[in-house]
């Protein structure tokens, strides 16, 4: 039986000594999408942010592909193979494409040979290999996205953590942003994506998990939970 690339179980998680996440527990299938959806305020970057050691949690066990990583440091759950494209992007705007990207590289975990490196990279995103001697805080915000995308990539994750990839670009470049997606999940990508453009979210994800102040409200199959619109008007608003 196939190992799941994402285990949580039981994850509480606090700031100061607010409360914020509530015992949640789901899984992300290896090979899958799982949308990771909710209002504002619902815990889904905070729990993107525990998931990668940024936010400390307690009675929390979280396991990538059947190893634990709870407690460990940001650092080491991402040389367990844990890539995150953060929400704001928070690329390096000093640098050079070029320096944003071989800052990252690393063999990681690619195990057929064919790993993302700058030649895969400048050749699936060309518009990053025309700028790559430009600084990165002069690109436009779609490109910025990319080069964040791509940065995550570099690293050869097994698991790749998306927090609101789509925030803030313009309809054709989301458009864009949602077709590197698809790629990424057609490529046998494991991927949790946050994403208030529920459309989107909808489109590329093979299960969704719904988060409601802290808690799971909503585990299910993608399929399902789009054709229940009364559900989807009832967690997540107008659709």
């Amino acid at each position: 039986m196939d190992t799941d690339a994402l285990t949580i179980s039981g994850l509480n998680a606090f700031y100061g000594e607010s409360h914020v996440l509530h015992d949640l527990s789901f899984s992300v299938k290896k090979g899958r999408v799982l949308g990771l959806l909710g209002r504002n305020g619902a815990g889904k970057t905070t729990c993107i942010s525990a998931i990668m050691g940024l936010v400390k949690t307690r009675a929390a066990r979280i396991d990538l592909f059947g190893q634990p990583i709870a407690g460990l440091s940001p650092e080491a759950i991402s040389l367990k193979g844990v890539g995150l494209v953060p929400q704001g992007r928070r690329i390096f705007p000093s640098l050079t494409v070029y320096e944003n990207l071989t800052v990252a590289a690393r063999g990681g975990y690619a195990s057929n040979g064919d790993g993302w490196g700058l030649e895969q990279v400048y050749a699936t995103f060309p518009r990053l290999s025309e700028r790559q001697r430009q600084l990165a805080g002069s690109l436009s915000g779609g490109e910025q996205q990319m080069l964040a995308i791509c940065r995550a990539l570099m690293t050869n994750p097994r698991l790749v953590l998306f927090d609101e990839p789509s925030e803030g670009l313009a309809p054709q470049i989301v458009a864009e942003v949602a077709e590197i997606l698809k790629k990424l999940r057609d490529s046998g990508l494991s991927i949790v994506l946050v994403e208030q453009n529920i459309k989107l979210a909808l489109d590329i994800a093979d299960e969704v998990v719904v988060l409601n102040t802290g808690y799971v409200a909503h585990v299910g199959d993608v399929g399902a939970f789009r054709a229940n619109d009364r559900l989807v008007e009832q967690l997540l608003g107008v659709y």
